[in-house]
């Protein structure tokens, strides 16, 4: 058998005689880098200071008559809006990797990257940093400032920290060695990973934009991001994490609570799950569209879609879409309507808010004529707006340039009632 063996190798070296002379290939790519800070000076850099300018648009809450807004990866400022004539930025929460956020009985929940972190703001304008629950978004990351991949195998070493930032470096790999950049891609606007409050029970909670990532229901925060939901008890003193993460998918980037279901904007689609046991949501269905952007808000069972283009949003689609609600587990499509650049939405006894082209404002009550030159209600341009809040007949809406509120009591007379820059 040796000797067999040994013919077949000389045999070898006659066939395939390029072998010997291989020369390795390589490929050059563009890639970011993670860059971290240690876990101790990341969870130590919490602070609340005085009042900051806001430099950039983010989430945005309302409760008890204070506005509460994320500077995406920096803090959290916080608006005095008792008189939304005159604003007033009162505090600034130093919270490094922060993007959303929730209240609830006088409890300021928000992220930052990794990490669950809370405030007691009974006096908002002097936030107390009350705790963090470490570890419970894995995988959320900065957003990156270009359309190159991300390394995630050099991400997730949490041996060298908490992952702030990114460097673009340039690689040279053999090819057998290379992996395409198929596992991460760049994340420019959305990263890997923004009154009297709402009653809910016994519950007093925050009302946020359609952009958000947080919602309350009963007793629980839920959480979504990298195409998991994520539950957290609050009823005890300190948050408490229910389980393992729900596997959602479709790249799921906001979260709208009614009733008792959860709907699920996502670039391929609203989804809708019950909470009627709210541990254990139970998905219901998905009424799918054109590949976009998608926040969602709902009321009197007719949920409020936009879907818009972009880089980072798919297809050039720019739409509104009307879905009845009413039987969750069969949502019936009720019109489309076409739009310019559509982003955040509201929607307040039959009025509805869409951020496009400024801001657009239509009465709804009859979704299938809403185009109607008589539904038209007001178009405010010369800004660009984000998201929006509509609350006892005052209108918040956070644009590129600033905090915009409108007074729309006599929706035949809507006016402007102060801006709060955002920016330079």
């Amino acid at each position: 058998m040796k000797k067999i063996s040994f013919l077949f190798f000389i045999a070898g070296l006659f066939l395939f005689p390029g072998c010997k002379d291989y020369v390795d290939e390589y490929v050059a790519y563009t890639i970011n880098e993670p860059v971290f800070m240690s876990a101790g000076e990341f969870r130590s850099a919490v602070d609340v200071k005085e009042p900051q300018s806001i430099e950039k648009q983010g989430k945005i809450v309302f409760y008890n008559s204070y506005l509460y807004i994320s500077q995406p990866q920096k803090g959290i400022h916080v608006i005095d809006n008792r008189d939304p004539s005159n604003p007033r930025n009162v505090a600034f929460i130093d919270l490094l990797g922060n993007a959303d956020m929730q209240v609830r009985d006088n409890m300021l929940y928000a992220d930052s990257y990794v990490d669950l972190v809370w405030f007691d703001v009974n006096d908002p304008a002097r936030p107390v940093y009350k705790g963090r629950k470490e570890e419970v978004f894995p995988y959320a990351y900065p957003p990156t400032e270009n359309e190159f991949g991300i390394d995630y195998a050099k991400s997730m070493d949490r041996k060298n920290g908490i992952v702030v930032g990114w460097k673009k470096v340039e690689r040279r790999e053999l090819v057998r060695s290379y992996r395409p950049g198929w596992w991460g891609w760049g994340e420019k606007d959305g990263g890997v990973m923004y009154n009297e409050g709402a009653a809910i029970g016994n519950a007093s909670v925050g009302v946020t934009g359609s952009m958000s990532r947080f919602a309350i229901y009963e007793d629980n925060l839920y959480t979504v991001m990298n195409n998991q939901l994520g539950i957290f008890d609050l009823s005890g003193e300190t948050p408490a994490k229910i389980g393992q993460d729900i596997y959602i998918g479709f790249d799921v980037e906001t979260i709208f609570s009614y009733k008792n279901c959860m709907f699920m904007g996502t670039p391929r689609g609203m989804i809708i799950y019950s909470m009627e046991d709210p541990l254990k949501p139970e998905r219901q269905s998905m009424i799918t569209h054109v590949f976009g952007c998608d926040p969602v808000v709902v009321e009197n069972d007719i949920a409020y879609v936009t879907v818009r283009s972009g880089t980072f949003c798919g297809q050039d689609a720019n739409e509104l879409i009307i879905v009845d609600v009413s039987d969750v587990k069969r949502p019936k499509h009720v019109v489309t309507y076409n739009m310019k650049s559509p982003k955040g939405l509201g929607i307040d006894k039959g009025t509805l808010f869409v951020c496009d082209d400024g801001l657009r404002i239509f009465n709804a009550e009859d979704p299938r004529t809403i185009m109607h030159k008589d539904n038209i209600l007001a178009h405010f341009k010369e800004m660009d707006g984000f998201d929006v809040i509509p609350f006892d007949n005052v209108l918040m809406m956070i644009a590129a340039d600033g905090i915009y509120q409108y007074d729309y009591t006599n929706l035949q007379d809507i006016r402007e009632l102060s801006r709060l820059p955002v920016g330079n």
